[in-house]
């Protein structure tokens, strides 16, 4: 045996008498000590959570979801943090968003706590919107609760959410996600007035968002879905936050490499104008049709490009200027310089009336 760990474990035995139990303190590897009641003290926190929302008097909030209403069909996508299903909750036809944090191996206990935390403070808010252009939040549940999940030959199996796992509710839109609608008209481009409509409603849902204070951080055109009138609705708050006041509070790197704001890629500090700069992105995207930066494949080489050099899509020529000139001015460098999305949707309504009353011949030259 060890010479030390014999020695440790001789300080360590206590000396009874009576009822009377002596330990020597100065035989105590005190580090030690702080990384378990770390640990202990969220494994209790955790327990405390699942305790306290399994009694009976405990007041549900409006958003929870009574699971048992909740039939799940089928998976619609896998991502990093979970899975998305196709279900009714209640009679209505639903996405509903298993998130999982990961297992103990992977997420500490802490971790954990601050997420669920986090999240039930965003959920408090996400369920009060109500904007015909961001996908309708219908509830969520953070306790583990017995799900009838599909099995791999698509049938009902009764399982458990994983401890760590909370269930996401969202109206589920029809239509597919705005990428996969521009790819079908690549070839084509889409005509003028269906383009200025989708830039719309994209707009008017970044607008809404943030006159409540949300970030959504990963805006892109996957993210973005189509009902069958091809209304465009905001969709995947996986990565929303609530903005903080200072934006220092706000820092890392969220979003997808192509659409990020370059103080984003950075890991600088950031606010709603990470969204717009996004939204530029996905400006462009709609009008050529095109994936922004396809040839570039390297995380550095687009970082380098974007924050060093800014790097930006190219505006074809026969783009119309004021439409240009909102590119420009959402994706400049400095944020403070961004357009706000409120300014944003004005323009591109002056832009849309325009081009409504002007003369028939030559309405859609832009595209031809």
């Amino acid at each position: 045996m060890d010479l030390k760990k014999s020695e440790e474990n001789a300080n360590l035995r206590r000396s009874m008498s009576g009822k009377s139990i002596f330990t020597r303190a100065d035989s105590f590897a005190l580090e030690n000590l702080d990384i378990q009641l770390e640990k202990n003290l969220s494994k209790v926190l955790i327990k405390e959570i699942g305790a306290s929302r399994s009694k009976s008097t405990f007041k549900h909030e409006e958003w929870e979801i009574d699971v048992s209403k909740l039939d799940i069909r089928y998976v619609i996508a896998k991502g990093t943090y979970g899975t998305v299903f196709r279900g009714t909750y209640a009679g209505q036809d639903v996405a509903v968003k298993l998130l999982d944090w990961g297992s103990e191996d992977v997420t500490t206990d802490a971790e954990t706590v601050e997420r669920r935390s986090s999240f039930y403070k965003e959920v408090s808010v996400w369920h009060k919107l109500s904007h015909p252009n961001v996908t309708q939040f219908v509830g969520a549940s953070m306790v583990p609760s017995d799900l009838r999940l599909p099995s791999d030959k698509g049938k009902a199996q009764l399982t458990s959410i994983p401890s760590r796992a909370v269930c996401v509710v969202l109206e589920f839109v029809a239509g597919g996600n705005l990428k996969q609608f521009l790819i079908k008209n690549r070839t084509k481009r889409l005509p003028y007035d269906v383009f200025l409509q989708l830039a719309l409603d994209l707009a008017r849902g970044l607008e809404y968002l943030h006159s409540k204070k949300i970030v959504h951080r990963d805006v892109k055109t996957e993210n973005m879905l189509l009902d069958k009138q091809r209304r465009l609705k905001i969709a995947d708050f996986g990565v929303a936050r609530v903005e903080a006041q200072n934006p220092g509070d706000m820092t890392g790197e969220t979003g997808t490499l192509g659409y990020m704001a370059p103080e984003v890629l950075d890991g600088k500090p950031y606010n709603r104008k990470c969204d717009v700069y996004s939204f530029s992105i996905c400006l462009w995207e709609m009008y050529c049709c095109k994936m922004p930066y396809h040839n570039i494949r390297s995380f550095g080489e687009l970082m380098t490009g974007v924050v060093r050099l800014n790097l930006r899509p190219n505006i074809p020529r026969r783009c119309p200027n004021k439409l240009a000139r909102i590119m420009r001015k959402c994706w400049d460098a400095n944020p403070e310089n961004r357009f706000e999305m409120q300014e944003v949707v004005q323009k591109l309504e002056e832009i849309r009336a325009y081009e409504e009353n002007k003369p028939s011949n030559g309405c859609l030259a832009c595209f031809a």
